[in-house]
């Protein structure tokens, strides 16, 4: 793939105006007005039939997934049908969800961070490892935005050590069900979520902490011991609520833990978690890198010292060419991504990382870059280069830190024969 289909552009021109209409001009008070995203997500959903699509998916994954369990026949599978149709359906599929992100990081790169928990993190969730009743009760409505979700992994003193650290615990009950304590913070959505996946410590007798079960279980707003703070102040993606959970002897009966096993740990899917939410981070990064530059080279044209355009003088040519060359770099990775998923192949660990790793280190340069470029007026909230240059430096951070994505990358080469 090396550029965007007509339908893909399409996409992208529609998407585009949407942005600029409905956000761009609410841009203030979501950034500085305590202004949820939520109403604005689910207009964007309804507006393009995001929403009525997710369900009618939903459902039609439901039936196969009852089908199976009934044992009657279903609908042939990939494997029966065409496979060049099936590569070409997946690789529209994977674009269809990726442009949205990219022009929706263009002016709010908070958006996609509170979409894609709710959508991705914690829907994806409960329906790659609940069971049909649970993806029943909570999926189907994260899917299309009308609850809003929070997937709680990290603690106060687990960041990127988010097992070996985990202080958060469940304890039998003895009556099937469990007792859950436990602090999360830095959670995205966590204010506001109706539905949130726990993820903690199965505390039981002989068995130290290392070696204990991680599980997951889903958790509705406002059950007795599950308070959820008020929004933290951030330096940046405002438009993303942050907050923290505290659970005191919160009582789960066994419906709710994910996948309703024990057996079900939640270390094992970890590493696909964690691929899937690192690779999306290139798509964020190609949208602020665009919109940086978009916005660079109008300044440049515009601004004049010394009798001229900035742009005529070499330096600034310089800094415009190499967030050109970047920009580039990210489509690429974007389409390699895309291509990736046509063929059915999920990128390993250490290649999500590399993405990760790139994608937010040129998002960072680029938009530091383009607060150079506008000089004094780049440092001021007025221009929205300062809003994308605080808001590209969480891509650094969450979904596993810079070092961390080393650390991934260079022990994958190292195991190497």
């Amino acid at each position: 793939m090396i550029e965007w289909s007509e339908s893909q552009r399409m996409l992208r021109t529609a998407v585009r105006q949407f942005v600029e209409k409905e956000i761009a001009p609410n841009l203030e008070t979501l950034e500085h007005g305590d202004t949820p995203p939520y109403d604005v997500l689910r207009k964007f959903l309804r507006s393009f039939g995001i929403d009525a699509m997710a369900r009618q998916r939903f459902e039609a994954d439901i039936a196969k997934a009852k089908a199976k369990e009934a044992g009657e026949a279903s609908e042939a599978d990939e494997s029966e049908k065409d496979p060049a149709m099936v590569e070409m359906m997946r690789g529209e599929e994977t674009a269809m969800r990726l442009i949205p992100a990219i022009e929706l990081c263009r002016f709010c790169p908070g958006m996609v961070t509170a979409m894609g928990v709710s959508m991705g993190l914690t829907a994806g969730t409960i329906m790659s490892r609940g069971t049909i009743a649970q993806k029943e009760r909570w999926a189907a409505d994260l899917l299309t935005m009308d609850k809003i979700g929070a997937w709680a992994i990290t603690e106060p003193n687990s960041g990127s050590d988010a097992f070996g650290s985990m202080k958060a615990t469940c304890k039998r009950d003895g009556k099937g069900g469990y007792i859950l304590n436990g602090n999360k913070t830095f959670i995205t959505n966590g204010p506001y979520a109706d539905t949130l996946v726990f993820i903690c410590k199965l505390d039981e007798p002989g068995v130290e902490p290392p070696q204990r079960k991680v599980l997951s279980f889903i958790l509705d707003s406002g059950m007795e011991g599950l308070v959820q703070s008020k929004p933290f102040r951030k330096m940046g993606i405002h438009s993303s609520p942050t907050g923290e959970l505290f659970l005191q002897d919160v009582k789960a009966g066994p419906e709710r833990l994910l996948g309703e096993s024990e057996e079900i740990s939640y270390r094992s899917g970890v590493k696909d978690t964690f691929s899937a939410e690192r690779s999306g981070v290139a798509a964020m990064a190609l949208g602020i890198t665009e919109r940086c530059l978009e916005l660079s080279v109008r300044y440049a044209k515009e601004r004049v010292q010394f009798g001229k355009p900035i742009g005529e003088f070499q330096l600034i040519q310089a800094k415009l060419a190499k967030m050109e060359v970047a920009r580039i770099n990210l489509e690429n990775l974007v389409f390699r991504y895309i291509e990736t998923s046509a063929k059915g192949r999920s990128m390993t660990l250490a290649e999500a990382s590399a993405m990760k790793l790139y994608a937010a280190q040129t998002a960072v340069e680029v938009a530091m870059e383009a607060v150079q470029i506008h000089g004094g007026n780049g440092y001021m909230a007025e221009y929205q280069v300062e809003q994308l240059a605080r808001d590209a430096k969480i891509l650094q951070i969450y979904g596993g830190t810079d070092e961390i994505q080393i650390t991934h990358i260079a022990r994958e080469m190292l195991s190497r024969d």
